[in-house]
């Protein structure tokens, strides 16, 4: 198995982003956290606080990341948040700020770490949504912003081939705080199955453990009887 070596993590502070910082570290690695709140799990990780829907900011986070520790091995994009409505309902900062965040900054932190990627033959993991590969009403914003990382990794893998190792993660519901704080008409019901983060986390490691020449280019993994995929 590939040794992981310095793993950048966006949104580790919290849900999945946490669960793959656990994982890295369990794994021998060392994360470092791109997020806009300070992690209370593991304070004592490597991190730069940064509004990831500022690209130029993220892209400066990620190069002050790899000045300091001299490498970057590994990229996991897990940041993503989402505000519900429809369309016209929703206001445009709002529906702008998903798109910043979710596609916008996901592909800044890789275009700066790419350089450090290339140098370690690294691997890129995104994080898109069964919502990038389905559409749901009074959810523009997301399936825009998930069909665009979609479309980035995949043209990304092309790219990089031989070069770095790129896989597309499609997760589904997760127990996360992810639905906090919408309208009770946005949060999963009561009977939903939801994964534990810790189970998508241990998908990625299994795509970060692979060898330069396997390339594992994308994995869906979603409850096994909750209707977010296909």
């Amino acid at each position: 198995m590939k040794q992981l070596g310095n793993v950048i993590v966006t949104g580790g502070s919290r849900g999945l982003g946490a669960a793959v910082v656990d994982a890295v570290i369990k794994a021998g690695g060392q994360p470092m956290i791109l997020d806009r709140v300070p992690s209370q799990a593991h304070p004592e990780v490597p991190m730069v606080v940064v509004d990831l829907g500022q690209p130029r900011a993220a892209e400066t986070a990620v190069r002050l990341l790899g000045e300091d520790h001299g490498s970057i091995d590994a990229v996991v994009t897990a940041a993503g948040i989402d505000y519900p409505g429809r369309l016209g309902d929703l206001p445009g900062d709002r529906w702008d700020h998903v798109i910043a965040v979710d596609l916008l900054g996901t592909a800044a932190v890789v275009r700066a770490a790419l350089p450090y990627l290339m140098r370690s033959r690294g691997h890129v993991v995104t994080v898109a949504s069964t919502l990038g590969v389905r559409v749901l009403s009074d959810a523009t914003a997301y399936c825009a912003a998930k069909f665009g990382v979609v479309g980035f990794t995949r043209a990304l893998a092309v790219e990089t081939q031989g070069q770095i190792g790129v896989t597309l993660l499609i997760p589904g519901g997760m127990k996360t705080t992810f639905f906090d704080g919408r309208d009770e008409q946005y949060k999963p019901g009561a009977d939903a199955h939801l994964n534990d983060p810790a189970q998508v986390a241990a998908a990625i490691m299994f795509a970060l453990s692979q060898p330069p020449e396997c390339a594992v280019r994308e994995l869906v993994v979603c409850p096994s009887i909750e209707p977010s995929y296909p």
